[in-house]
């Protein structure tokens, strides 16, 4: 018996130079066909090693990308690794990104044709670079990324993210900028025996206050370099515009196909590029699965969604290297790969465990629906006695609990990205809701399938004896067993309910906050609940607010503060949900 193995020869360039318009070297690795002939390019920039398959490639195949006819180039951002200058988060990644894209395109081995990829940060690299408008640049493939520092990476509506960007600062960041700054390879050691310590009692260093004393960072001197954006009032656009995209939109005409999870810390954002990127460029696509940040698996958390589910076999037909294939060749290679004929939306719709294509979103036939918070008619409710209802209240209601930043809520599960182990994902909620500081909110045992696909909000009058405070929200899917699996979840800060310039301090009077929940979707099942939890903390997701119109950013005191929800005629707090019927012919179950 004979057997024929194809073979294919990939052609490495190890760091490669390529001079930004300041004169400093960014330094990236070159992996092309060892064949005659030119061929697009594909580039990714990153932070965290072209030299480490884990970062570089992740969740690709980039051989796949060279076997296919592509160039794939692997560059260090600059300040990271191998390139020199010094990095700044964001801000330099616009300029040099377009630098970058021409460079790749004028090799004497490239069609002249670029695209880009990436996720995380180096899917936001793309998106900045495509703002600049580079010439040879033809598409890109952004997943689950971020568009403004201010809502979704540092802070969110206000609330400081302090599991993010405490791990981020510490695990990913940190350890390159220690060996640049010691030269002797044992302070460097050393230095680095000191990240390691303070990683593995990072749950115990989350509660640390002031965050700008916080140990891990002062003791190695690398603090003040982390903490600059701790510094900045979020009305600073000068600042924050530097590394932002929400008001250069416009800009953005490049194709682009969006990848998100539904458990994804960015999904807020992805969705939000996509909505506005449609608006301006038409060749946009977008893929939601059920999936946490960077994780493709077919498990999160305590949810099993079916191996159809994963990244690696996309409703048993593809996995996310075939994506990125299918749309390169249609963009830098002029293949007819029947893009423009298909629905450029798939999500999975997770209860029912389904794939399905869409032709836009958000959804043209949502209902959205509001579900009204109502109490049994006490005073006080206890938690599990309080009800959504579809009906507006009538009474003059109100539920109270006591919120203290030195006991805050634990986040368990969701949205997250921080150290730890099972941090991330659809976990049970039912231990947090018996906390008599936790609000529960439940309609009664669903009679038949309730679809939730799109944005979730939750409009909430309440009022606090506090100078300053937080609410946080959570949508809950409660199952015949009564377990509690987070489906979404937001925060605002009272003091900047209205957007990044903040408000007076709080007087004790009613006030009106919304809080933006991001978008999912779910079938809510026969004998299922649909449930709403209120409370003012989720730690160590947040930084607690400390009640006193300062912040633990700066100050390290804390007092207790009485929080009322209302839910009368007067003030009808409500939880809006996006319900969307079955199509015809289609089930919900």
């Amino acid at each position: 018996m004979v057997v024929v193995i194809k073979q294919f020869q990939i052609i490495v360039e190890k760091n490669v130079p390529c001079k930004m318009r300041d004169g400093v070297i960014l330094y990236a690795d070159i992996y092309r066909p060892n064949k005659e002939g030119r061929f697009p390019v594909l580039l990714t920039r990153l932070p965290y090693s072209k030299d480490l398959p884990y970062y570089s490639h992740r969740y690709l195949d980039t051989n796949r990308l060279v076997e296919n006819g592509f160039i794939v180039i692997i560059q260090d951002v600059r300040g990271r690794f191998q390139s020199e200058g010094e990095f700044q988060p964001f801000r330099q990644e616009a300029n040099d990104g377009f630098d970058t894209v021409e460079w790749a395109a004028a090799f004497p081995y490239s069609t002249g044709k670029v695209g880009m990829f990436g996720l995380s940060y180096y899917g936001y690299t793309q998106l900045l670079a495509a703002t600049k408008k580079p010439p040879h640049l033809a598409a890109i493939f952004p997943a689950m990324t971020l568009n403004d520092q201010r809502n979704g990476v540092s802070y969110r509506n206000g609330a400081y993210q302090l599991g993010f960007t405490e791990t981020w600062a510490l695990e990913s960041i940190a350890p390159d900028l220690l060996k640049r700054k010691y030269e002797n390879p044992l302070d460097r050691k050393r230095e680095i025996q000191k990240i390691a310590d303070y990683l593995n009692r990072l749950d115990d260093l989350y509660g640390f206050a002031p965050i700008k004393q916080w140990p891990p960072l002062k003791e190695i001197g690398i603090a003040d370099y982390f903490f600059e954006d701790l510094s900045q009032p979020l009305e600073n656009e000068d600042y924050w515009g530097q590394s932002s995209i929400a008001d250069k939109y416009r800009d953005l005409q490049v194709p682009a196909f969006h990848l998100g999870g539904w458990h994804d810390c960015f999904i807020g954002p992805t969705l939000t590029n996509y909505i506005e990127m449609t608006k301006t460029g038409p060749h946009q696509k977008l893929i939601v699965g059920p999936w946490g940040h960077g994780y493709f698996s077919y498990v999160q958390g305590e949810a099993f969604y079916g191996v159809h589910a994963s990244g690696d076999w996309i409703d048993l037909e593809k996995d996310i290297t075939d994506l990125h294939i299918r749309w390169f060749n249609h963009w830098l290679k002029g293949i007819d790969t029947g893009l423009e004929t298909e629905p450029p939306v798939k999500i999975f719709v997770m209860g029912i465990n389904q794939w399905r294509d869409e032709m836009e979103w958000p959804l043209k036939r949502t209902v959205y629906t509001n579900f009204y918070l109502q109490s049994n008619g006490k005073a006080n409710i206890k938690n599990g006695d309080g009800r959504l209802c579809l009906t507006q209240p009538t009474d003059g209601a109100m539920d109270c609990f006591i919120y203290n930043p030195n006991h805050p809520v634990p986040t368990k599960g969701g949205r997250t990205l921080f150290f730890g182990p099972l941090t991330m994902g659809p976990f049970n909620q039912r231990e947090i809701e018996e906390r008599e500081d936790v609000l529960v909110y439940s309609s009664h045992p669903l009679t038949g399938p309730v679809e939730v696909t799109g944005n979730v909000k939750v409009k909430l009058w309440a009022s606090s004896d506090a100078k300053d405070t937080d609410f946080t929200a959570k949508l809950v899917d409660v199952d015949c067993n009564g377990n509690a699996i987070i489906l979404a979840e937001g925060i605002v800060n009272a003091k900047y309910r209205n957007g990044f310039n903040p408000e007076e301090e709080l007087t004790g009077d009613v006030v009106e906050y919304e809080i933006d929940l991001w978008a999912t979707s779910n079938v809510f099942l026969p004998g299922h609940r649909i449930t709403l939890e209120i409370s003012s903390s989720s730690f160590p997701h947040y930084l607690p607010n400390p009640n006193t119109g300062e912040s633990l950013i700066e100050s390290d005191r804390m007092i207790k503060a009485k929080q009322t929800i209302y839910h009368n005629k007067q003030y009808p707090s409500h939880l809006i949900l996006p319900i969307v019927p079955a199509k015809e012919g289609q089930s919900n179950q």
